[in-house]
């Protein structure tokens, strides 16, 4: 194991992000950053988590987006692999909400690409992948059921997907991608300023899918990455905790409260992370990992009750 040097995170709290969007604030969004970044200073742990919002497998998932190699997964260890997730969310102590299978959509179980939740509010996104935009139009109703607050990106030309933000102690990381372009970066940063958010463009190496495939926050100091991830010089004022050469799949882990959890396909890595002093919850991941995706990637996550 290798691991960065702690360094001081007051350079990242003075930071602004990089060429935000230029957006008109009205007096309720001042209103609404203002509230907002007084609860983020004086806010709860970031995994403090109540509520969460999952999305049933279609049996239309087996044709979703992935890697030429991949093979077809199965659906019902999908399914499976999905129910035992959802049951640890629930075990650890938040409200579970399923909402039913967009058959139409095959990748829509990947709830945390189309949004972004947040206690102060919601941001719908939009795909940097075309057949899933039709995904957003059906989040927007289910986020204006839970939020007050529910802003969008602009312009046709903004893409951003939810894997691609990674939410630290200091800003909201926002990873350039095949998924999210500069323009719906710069968008998204300007919609987190309304919420009371600061963001942080980053550029993570080339050929990761999502920011948050390499990378994981662990506690607010430590961050889980793949060894290219943590190579990378994003994350240097963190400590690093890089998961074994074979097991770079595991850096996509997910900190619900005092439980970690991690793809059971990880041995070491679960080993790893135990070593450290976290509570490891072993989750089947195996399937879903035929799609390219993993824990983070199936649920949306806030604590309401505030």
């Amino acid at each position: 194991m290798s691991a960065a040097t702690i360094c001081d995170l007051s350079g990242l709290r003075r930071g602004e992000p990089a060429e935000r969007a230029s957006l008109a604030e009205p007096a309720q969004d001042a209103q609404i950053a203002i509230i907002s970044r007084l609860q983020w200073k004086f806010r709860v742990p970031l995994f403090d988590f109540d509520h969460a919002i999952l999305r049933q497998p279609g049996r239309s998932v087996v044709d979703g987006l992935r890697s030429a190699q991949a093979a077809t997964p199965d659906y019902e260890k999908i399914f499976a692999e999905h129910a035992a997730y959802a049951a640890a969310l629930r075990a650890a102590g938040l409200d579970v909400e399923i909402l039913p299978p967009l058959e139409q959509y095959p990748d829509s179980m990947f709830v945390e690409d189309p949004a972004l939740v947040f206690p102060e509010g919601a941001i719908v996104l939009r795909s940097g992948a075309p057949s899933r935009r039709g995904e957003s139009d059906d989040i927007r109703e289910v986020l204006k059921r839970h939020f007050r607050h529910v802003l969008e990106l602009g312009a046709d030309d903004e893409y951003v997907d939810g894997g691609d933000v990674l939410v630290t102690p200091d800003a909201v990381l926002i990873g350039l991608s095949g998924r999210t372009n500069g323009a719906g970066a710069n968008a998204l940063a300007a919609r987190l300023d309304r919420l009371g958010r600061k963001a942080r463009i980053v550029s993570p190496p080339p050929g990761i899918l999502h920011l948050k495939t390499g990378v994981s926050l662990l506690d607010e100091e430590t961050v889980l990455a793949s060894a290219r991830v943590a190579g990378s010089g994003i994350f240097d004022c963190f400590r690093v905790v890089v998961v074994p050469e074979s097991e770079e799949a595991a850096a996509n882990a997910l900190r619900v409260r005092d439980v970690v959890l991690l793809g059971a396909c990880f041995p070491r890595s679960c080993d790893l992370v135990a070593s450290l002093g976290f509570s490891v919850q072993p989750l089947p991941v195996d399937a879903v990992a035929k799609l390219d995706a993993g824990l983070s990637c199936m649920s949306l996550r806030w604590r309401a009750g505030r």
